[in-house]
């Protein structure tokens, strides 16, 4: 095949899908500031019931992605499925800026964010990944910077639509302000689509072998249909309790089977590498359980016993709203990751970087930490609020986690996994991760506060309870992923001496931050 010279830069073709993700992580993540609240305050779910919802939500959200993959491989094309999904959540928060507060048209408008991020999400990140291909120089950077287009986006929003919400709740009543915040999500994904059609021209070379074909209208068709049944069967699911923790166990046991049988089935040679994922995965799991408390637990949390002004040395700064404090997690995140690259790449420099296996050991003690943060910082609670400052500090060590443990998940699929198992083994991995977020917001459940406790004081010791509780369990896994090391350096140096080729790494998840 004779080798064309490409139409536009790589770094063109980049902006046009950094600048789309980002709108669509504005979107989503200015969704979820506010969902757990909303189904409280508005739909009058208690908090074990709003956790639930928003827990079978989380896991939908994140097990959708491991279909829209093929089908943008296989059926449509990356590009064109990307697109797809880009319009369907436009659609789904656009449902949501309906001035309704009917619990079944918001178990459909999460149906359809479920439908239009199941497209969106593994498409964009393949875009990038086929930008890039064969550039290995450049490939890390790139998706440095397209980790950082999740924490730009997801800071904006998370700032921005708890904000609008009072506002416009203020001047025009509260129904208005809730649904106006939800329409800001849908807006900013029709300017994502319309700097998209603007800058569409950067990517024509770009795609998978469906993009370079004409639309085939019946498997379009197809698509269409079988995206409108999933609506419609992710609304059912988030209805029903029984349902939701029906499929969502059902589906741990099937992936633990799968992970099993190939095992099993496997050469000799895989096996080790394979035993390793396995194990990194159940980790990564338990990660997700923690992760889980930032939109239910911790949020609801700030809305009962947080001291929302920040002050220095007795001097006033500002003042935040409830919902703004799970913000903290990507402003840590930005923060962070440079610093993280630094201290990695100067190990590397000397022979001395620290395994993925000794990476999550000491980003489940970060994260024991931040829990336990908490709870210190109830001892100097006052009328049972705790100073913003400890929020801050909480979310700094559990964002530290985060980083070392949820940012190196996908990483180490790839390191371990075959390669003709490693598209199925990505989606297997989300699905895992979306079993424990429903699982996160179980464990939140532990923090349900009664209608009857309205005293700060009483709701204190009931979340500081869960978060001792957090706390600890952070460190048991500690404890097992520094017992667990010899054998993962077994593993890993039996891996090493397999005589096939790994998959290439994957840099970064942007789900992060889910």
């Amino acid at each position: 095949m004779t080798t064309l010279t490409r139409p536009v830069s790589q770094t063109r073709s980049f902006t046009t899908v950094f600048l789309i993700e980002m709108w669509e992580r504005f979107g989503f993540y200015g969704m979820q500031v506010l969902m757990v609240t909303f189904m409280m305050k508005k739909l009058g779910f208690v908090d074990i019931r709003a956790n639930l919802v928003w827990g079978a939500a989380a896991a939908l959200i994140y097990a959708t992605p491991a279909i829209g993959g093929w089908v943008g491989d296989k059926l449509l094309g990356t590009r064109r499925t990307m697109l797809m999904g880009a319009t369907i959540l436009a659609l789904g928060y656009g449902m949501l800026w309906i001035p309704t507060d009917t619990a079944s048209v918001t178990y459909l408008s999460l149906g359809v964010i479920v439908v239009g991020n199941g497209f969106f999400k593994p498409n964009a990140g393949n875009l990038v990944r086929k930008i890039y291909e064969g550039d290995e120089t450049r490939i890390d950077s790139a998706f440095t910077i397209y980790y950082m287009a999740v924490n730009i986006g997801s800071m904006i929003s998370m700032t921005a639509t708890p904000w609008i919400r009072n506002y416009i709740g203020a001047l025009y009543g509260d129904d208005l302000g809730w649904h106006t915040a939800f329409g800001v999500c849908s807006i900013g994904l029709v300017l994502g689509l319309i700097n998209y059609s603007l800058m569409s021209r950067t990517l024509s070379h770009i795609g998978s072998p469906s993009d370079q074909r004409p639309i085939d209208v019946k498997r379009l068709g197809a698509v269409l249909l079988g995206a409108l049944a999933t609506v419609f069967i992710a609304a059912f699911i988030l209805q029903s309790e029984t349902v939701a923790r029906l499929c969502v166990y059902g589906a741990g046991i099937v992936i633990l089977c799968i992970f099993v049988h190939l095992i099993r089935s496997s050469q000799p040679s895989e096996r080790a590498g394979l035993t390793a994922a396995l194990v990194l995965t159940v980790q990564t799991i338990f990660f997700f359980i923690f992760y889980a408390q930032m939109a239910t637990s911790l949020n609801l949390f700030a809305q009962r016993n947080v001291d929302l002004s920040f002050d220095i040395f007795g001097f006033h700064l500002f003042n935040w709203i409830p919902e703004q404090y799970q913000n903290l997690n990507a402003i840590w995140i930005v923060l962070l990751s440079p610093v993280l690259v630094f201290i990695y790449n100067s190990l590397g420099r000397l022979g001395k970087d620290p395994s993925v296996a000794v990476k999550f050991a000491w980003g489940f003690a970060a994260v024991a930490l931040g829990f336990f943060m908490y709870g210190v910082g109830a001892n100097w609670a006052v009328n049972g609020q705790v100073s913003s400052w400890v929020m801050i500090w909480g979310y700094g060590l559990y964002s530290l986690g985060e980083l070392l443990v949820s940012g190196l998940g996908l990483a180490m699929i790839a390191r371990y996994v075959p390669e003709r198992m490693g598209g199925f083994m990505m989606g297997a991995y989300y699905v895992a991760v979306g079993i424990s977020q429903y699982l996160g917001s179980v464990v939140a459940n532990i923090a349900h506060i009664p209608d009857n406790i309205t005293d700060p004081v009483q709701s204190l010791n009931i979340y500081t309870h869960l978060f001792n509780i957090l706390g600890f369990v952070g460190i048991g896994c500690t404890v097992v992923a520094v017992l667990i090391l010899p054998l993962m350096n077994k593993l890993s140096a039996t891996h090493s001496d397999a005589a096939y080729q790994p998959l290439t790494a994957a840099h970064g998840e942007e789900f992060e931050t889910p």
